[in-house]
């Protein structure tokens, strides 16, 4: 399906939102949302091909609430992908809405979808629509904007006043880097510090039989290295209770459906380091626009002494240059060595909108009260009680990702940064 979007300026009288709510998408949907998508800029992990899977694999108790805004000629400018649950917090029943991605799969710069022109016309609809079906939510949850987004601001714009409370949090902090596209690889090693250290380990690879770098981008290529890149996470994280950005069976299978989209859609770049049959290393990178974003890596730890994360990571930055993209996004997580590649950053907020006069004040609350209770306590204990609690619970909550059960607090379900 061919989808056209309009130039001209919108007004808000000639859109209309369409409220869809279930898992059959109306037929043709998935392809309009795709195309406007890929039009808008917005992140990777607001499209399609990400967040269908998201649905099937991580959230199957949720209800999707796709609030969809059309012109008048009925075509798609706008589309905000919200998830409906219920929870509990001191008794009270808690109606929430929240965007589609939060959890479990390290999701970042969630936000509304629309085209640059459009995004204000379009969110003041879309909080409109909000305002006028209040009566069947009680908290509306933003997680993990940039925050720089306008998004909040113009949502506040209708709802505010005294029925209406915000709250904005801190998440996480994403190294990026600009890149030259075309440009000199080893004037920008230069700038790292890393480039001597780079240069050394990647020749010792290069003198071994079999090396080879492996870059995957078609779905039909797809399965052995995805195989491999699992195996690898599996082995870097295992001794340290298991992985928190991939943790569990239905995690891994969300990752295997949402790399065949992003391949199909010609976004994915796994990368795998191979020696003779043996695959070392491994980073599962998406291109989006201009972007190159390292989501996730592993590598086998019996060579670990040769650094073959530092050999993939400088060579994904080659890559994403000689592929003229402008942006290395590492996205959420300040590990060290990301800041000896990266300068810059990204930072990631959660705005939450409370109506005043229902119970949704109660989970606001409850929330703070446990975080609060949370870090009293590790602040108490020995650092090798907290890291052998926080291996206890990565194994734990590795059985299967899953959607917290009724009467869960939402709370439980905040993810960590991804590693």
């Amino acid at each position: 399906m061919r989808v056209h979007h309009q130039e001209h300026a919108l007004s808000e009288s000639e859109l209309r939102v369409v409220e869809f709510r279930g898992r059959s998408l109306p037929a043709g949907l998935a392809q309009e949302w795709s195309a406007l998508h890929e039009a808008s800029g917005a992140a990777v992990f607001l499209s399609p091909e990400w967040l269908i899977p998201w649905m099937r694999h991580i959230a199957p108790g949720v209800e999707p609430r796709l609030l969809c805004v059309r012109d008048r000629d009925g075509r798609l400018v706008g589309i905000l992908p919200l998830g409906f649950e219920q929870t509990r917090a001191f008794g009270r029943r808690i109606r929430r809405l929240f965007v589609l991605g939060e959890r479990h799969v390290g999701s970042d710069y969630l936000d509304v979808v629309a085209g640059l022109a459009h995004r204000r016309v379009v969110t003041l609809a879309l909080g409109r629509h909000l305002r006028d079906v209040q009566a069947g939510w009680d908290v509306l949850d933003l997680c993990d904007l940039d925050s720089a987004s306008p998004t909040p601001g113009w949502l506040q714009e209708v709802l505010d006043g005294g029925d209406w409370g915000w709250r904005s949090t801190p998440r996480f902090t994403c190294p990026v880097e600009r890149l030259d596209p075309g440009g000199d690889f080893d004037a920008f090693l230069k700038r790292t510090g890393r480039r001597d250290n780079f240069l050394r380990r990647l020749r010792w690879f290069e003198r071994q039989k079999g090396f080879r770098i492996q870059v995957t981008r078609r779905p039909e290529e797809l399965a052995p290295a995805a195989e491999a890149f699992f195996r690898l996470h599996r082995l870097r994280w295992a001794a340290e209770g298991g992985s928190q950005g991939i943790r569990g069976t239905g995690v891994e299978a969300f990752h295997r459906d949402a790399m065949a989209g992003l391949a199909a859609a010609g976004k994915l770049r796994l990368t795998t380091l191979w020696v003779g049959e043996q695959p070392v290393a491994s980073v599962y990178g998406i291109v989006q626009g201009r972007d190159f974003l390292y989501y996730q890596s592993g590598y086998d730890p019996a060579w670990r002494a040769k650094s073959p994360g530092l050999v993939l990571v400088g060579l994904s930055f080659r890559d994403a240059m000689a592929e003229g993209l402008e942006r290395y996004d590492f996205l959420r997580g300040t590990e060290a060595y990301k800041s000896e590649w990266a300068r810059r950053q990204r930072t990631t907020c959660s705005w939450r909108c409370t109506f005043r006069h229902g119970p949704g004040a109660w989970l606001t609350r409850f929330e703070e009260t446990s975080l609060a209770v949370r870090g009293r306590v590790r602040s108490l204990l020995p650092q090798p009680v907290v890291q052998a609690v926080q291996r206890y619970r990565r194994r734990a909550s590795a059985i299967v990702a899953r959607a917290p059960a009724p009467g869960v607090p939402v709370q439980a379900a905040v993810e960590q940064p991804r590693r």
